[in-house]
């Protein structure tokens, strides 16, 4: 039997989860929501829109748009019990595929702009060959293909109205909830941020390698990297992007490392096995690992406008004016 201080503390867990639902989930769906949409309308722009990079930060923009508009809403209402994914089996298994789908989508490209950067850097030219759209549009179609056959599972295996789980649209089944844990935290977090970290490092050692022969006077082929190869803009463009890719990395571990973590000791200690005020607790950190996850797909825009130098303020306040100006002409 429940004592009077876990069924206060698993109130106060449920109350504070209600809160978050309603007020947190709005203020990310809303800042989310709009800059993922400012990226696509900037990263669409000419001066980026033949860099392989800037064209996979476009679409991994989009396809984080798509998570939020599809996955917060439902967040939302469940902070006033209005969920309708926990009660419509339908519903539940759509918005729990595209949302996992897409946030793992936007990870893999995050990865491939990482692996981009590296082979830019590389002081052979074979390698920064390809770096290019060709390549690019590839690497979107793998990362896509990837998301749909890592979770089309759910499609089958997710039900509405689940009792004992942290959400009641959730898997039906042990081996359901055990497949989708193990691939949400190895495919989705585990593996692409050690991708990212060691593609990452090998691209600052690459600058520092050309910088260094750089300051020694080495004589480096005509035909060099971006450091040399191309015209002053393009250097400016590329360096920019190296930076705002490399910010949005340290984010998304922050974020997203809590979530792995959680989903590993969900699968050794599932729900059951403990009181219901340890039950209570694991539900209400699921739920804040959940938001966590919505915020690194709504904070790219925020990453890239502060980390960018005066690059991408200076393209949205081109945008601004622009817009402005054809609003006068209305």
């Amino acid at each position: 039997m429940k004592s009077s201080t876990d069924i206060d503390f698993i109130a106060s867990l449920n109350y504070n989860q209600e809160q978050l639902n309603r007020f947190l989930s709005s203020t990310i769906f809303i800042f989310g929501a709009v800059g993922n949409i400012l990226n696509c309308v900037l990263l669409s722009e000419r001066k980026f829109r033949a860099n392989p990079c800037a064209l996979l930060f476009l679409v991994s923009s989009f396809v984080d748009l798509i998570s939020i508009l599809v996955g917060l809403p439902t967040r939302i209402l469940a902070g006033w019990q209005l969920d309708p994914t926990t009660t419509i089996t339908w519903l539940c298994r759509c918005r729990a595929f595209l949302v996992f789908s897409t946030r793992t989508m936007a990870t893999w490209l995050i990865v491939f702009a990482t692996v981009d950067r590296w082979l830019l850097s590389s002081t052979d030219i074979h390698r920064r060959q390809l770096s290019s759209i060709k390549h690019t549009k590839i690497q979107i179609i793998i990362s896509f293909i990837l998301s749909i056959l890592s979770y089309g599972h759910m499609l089958s295996c997710y039900e509405a109205n689940i009792v004992d789980q942290p959400l009641k649209c959730y898997g039906n089944t042990n081996a359901c909830r055990l497949v989708t844990d193990l691939m949400y935290a190895s495919v989705t977090i585990v593996i692409p941020l050690i991708i990212m970290i060691i593609f990452g490092l090998m691209t600052i050692s690459n600058v520092r390698h050309v910088h260094m022969r750089v300051q020694q006077g080495i004589n480096i082929p005509d035909n060099h990297a971006y450091m040399e190869q191309k015209n002053h803009h393009g250097r400016k463009v590329n360096h920019h992007l190296l930076r705002m890719l490399f910010v949005q990395v340290v984010f998304l571990i922050i974020l997203c490392v809590p979530q792995a973590i959680q989903k590993i000791y969900i699968t050794v200690r599932p729900f059951g096995s403990g009181s219901e005020a340890e039950d209570a607790m694991k539900t209400f950190l699921y739920n804040i690992e959940l938001l966590l996850a919505f915020i690194a797909s709504g904070m790219p825009f925020y990453i890239y406008t502060l980390s960018s130098g005066t690059m991408y303020r200076t393209a949205l306040i081109d945008l601004t004016h622009a817009i402005h100006r054809k609003l006068t002409c209305l």
